[in-house]
Formats: C-alpha cells, structure tokens, sequence
C-alpha cells in the first residue's frame, strides 16, 4: 500500500505517535499557525504507529514510481514532546533515509520549496545544526 499522498503544492505530515491526541492537535495547530497559507497535508492512519525511517524508505521503494512522494514529514514522539514541535523530514528519494529535524516555526520554507522544486532535500539537511535540526539559513 502507497503512502498517502499530499495535496497539491502541499507536504506530506504523517502522524507516527498516537498516544496524545492533545498533543497531536497542538502539532497541526503549530504548523498553520506557522504561515497564512497551508503547507501541510496531514495523514493520521494507524498503521503508521512507531514508523521507522527505513520502513518508509522500504515503502516509497516499493511504491509504483507516478505514486512515489519524494519526501515527508514525520510527528514522532520528539515531535508531540518537544517545544517547537520539530518534524523529522525523510529524504524517500535523492539520499534514502537522510534525516533532519525542522520547528514548526521552518516548516513553511522547508514545505514551499521542497513543494515546488525550488530547492532539494539536501541543501536543507546540509544546513541543519550540530543536533540535526534546521533553523533557517544564516544571514550573510
């Protein structure tokens, strides 16, 4: 079965924890807050409790090629736990399973241009801090 699929010029943000629906509202609520437009499609489908990185890997890998996403956000429990909310974005298809974390607060940039090919999945993951987390670009 194919991971679910975004919406339009949208990312995908799949729920991955489901043991705080609080939390998870305050997730979503974080992310549209983050920007007047929406970024996200959200997908809350219980056969992904506790993903892993290499089983979405394993699953887009195995997925027909007009259907594959390239990319995704996933709300583990860092990401229900942790101020910021900080997503883990998963590379499906440059660097299979390269990682890195991004606030809720990034979300917008990281989503409208991974969204519109604007930039690729490593330009922001070669960005991110010592602890694997993006924090925008520095100003120059």
């Amino acid at each position: 079965m194919p991971l679910p699929q975004s919406d339009d010029l949208t990312s995908l943000v799949l729920r991955a924890e489901f043991g705080d629906e609080g939390a998870w509202d305050a997730v979503r609520a974080a992310l549209d807050a983050a920007d007047e437009y929406s970024h996200a499609t959200y997908a809350s489908e219980p056969r992904f409790a506790g993903v892993g990185v290499q089983a979405l890997v394993a699953e887009e890998a195995a997925t027909d090629e007009d259907e594959q996403i390239g990319y995704l956000f996933l709300a583990d429990a860092v990401t229900m736990k942790e101020p910021g909310h900080p997503l883990l974005a998963v590379d499906l298809s440059d660097e299979p399973g390269r990682t890195f974390r991004v606030p809720a607060r990034w979300f917008p940039d990281v989503s409208a241009n991974l969204s519109l090919a604007n930039m690729d999945f490593a330009e922001f993951a070669d960005a991110a801090d010592g602890s694997g987390t993006f924090r925008g670009f520095e100003q120059g």
